[in-house]
């Protein structure tokens, strides 16, 4: 018996218990990396339609990633993300069609000015809370869209816009299945980084702590206008970036469906399965959602809607905060139960 407070199992040394949490500290990195070889290894096992399947997982995973930025860690429910997602596909498309650009050229210029779009409507935005920042939000991502419509001489208006992929005017040959696998696979680790790295760091702190009490935040010296202007606009940002491949994967893109709110509804449920303000949490909901919507889709085509509304809807009621924090949660407590689940989120 320890006379200290501290027991040492059988076989361990205190030198090793005390490594253990420095070797645990990379291991996040090492299961991403490994995660990286093994979507690089499974894309030469695929035909050309379920590249294409997993292909838009990655998209979804880098989208769902993006969100928490905002919505999980920061806790700003942003219902208009999807804004992002259209700039940076009319960026990608202007940069293209008007100024003959390689798509390469005009990639990282729509994240930046998807960041710098967030940046500006953020300010005034970031100081609302709750629903009545998640419907500004929403307002100017409809707002935007009308705008997009309007510059027609541009954009294409409602009509749509067709990026140069072919022939003489083609500035960037097209990626085809396998090309876009490999760039949304990309952009899914790079978001995957940027949310680790975020997630470890001080300025990680103050996002969990604007989320938990922003008053208090700022009361502690936490700059929370900063904090919150950088992060939507890094995650604007990334969203930016797949907005642009997505532009360029469909050739012909139209406002309707750059700035569909179904995107960001799509985001937010994945990010709410997965379990909120993690790291693994928007990767589990964005693969398991994906799959389960192709499974319900081949199987049960006519009525695919309303299972999959349906099984969102028991996996929020069982699940409120989401697998992985329920995972965590229950480990403390041993208790697995999900009725004790619901009983404790008193649903």
């Amino acid at each position: 018996m320890s006379t200290t407070g501290t027991e040492v199992r059988a076989g361990t040394t205190p030198k090793a218990s005390a490594a253990a949490p420095g070797w645990r500290r990379y291991l996040p990195w090492a299961l991403g990396m490994l995660g990286v070889l093994a979507a690089l290894g499974l894309q030469t096992q695929l035909y050309s339609g379920q590249v294409r399947t997993v292909g838009t997982i990655f998209m979804f995973v880098a989208l769902a990633l993006s969100w928490n930025l905002i919505g999980g860690y920061t806790g700003y429910a942003s219902f208009g993300q999807v804004v992002f997602f259209g700039v940076g596909g009319y960026v990608t498309a202007i940069a293209m069609t008007h100024l003959h650009w390689s798509y390469w050229v005009a990639l990282p210029l729509a994240g930046l000015l998807a960041a710098a779009y967030a940046c500006l409507i953020g300010v005034p935005l970031l100081r609302l809370r709750g629903h009545y920042f998640a419907v500004a939000t929403l307002g100017v991502a409809e707002g935007t869209r009308e705008v997009v419509i309007n510059l027609d001489t541009w954009t294409g208006g409602g009509g749509g816009i067709t990026l140069p992929t072919v022939g003489a005017a083609a500035t960037t040959p097209y990626l085809g299945n396998d090309g876009f696998y490999l760039v949304y696979l990309a952009l899914a680790a790079l978001a995957l980084l940027v949310t680790a790295l975020i997630a470890r760091n001080k300025f990680g702190f103050a996002m969990r702590a604007i989320h938990q009490d922003e008053d208090a935040a700022a009361a502690v010296g936490i700059n929370t206008t900063r904090t919150k202007v950088l992060t939507f606009a890094v995650s604007a940002f990334i969203t930016g970036l797949v907005g642009a491949t997505y532009a360029f994967q469909q050739v012909t893109i139209y406002p309707e469906r750059l700035f569909d709110v179904e995107i960001t509804v799509l985001m937010v449920v994945m990010v709410v399965i997965g379990g909120s303000g993690t790291v693994l949490g928007p990767i589990i909901g964005a693969v398991a959602l994906q799959f389960l919507s192709e499974w319900l889709r081949q199987n049960y085509t006519n009525v695919h809607s309303l299972l999959l509304g349906a099984i969102i809807i028991v996996a929020v009621v069982l699940l409120p905060q989401g697998l992985v924090n329920y995972l965590r949660e229950a480990r403390r407590s041993g208790d697995y139960s999900l009725l004790s689940n619901v009983r404790r989120y008193r649903l």
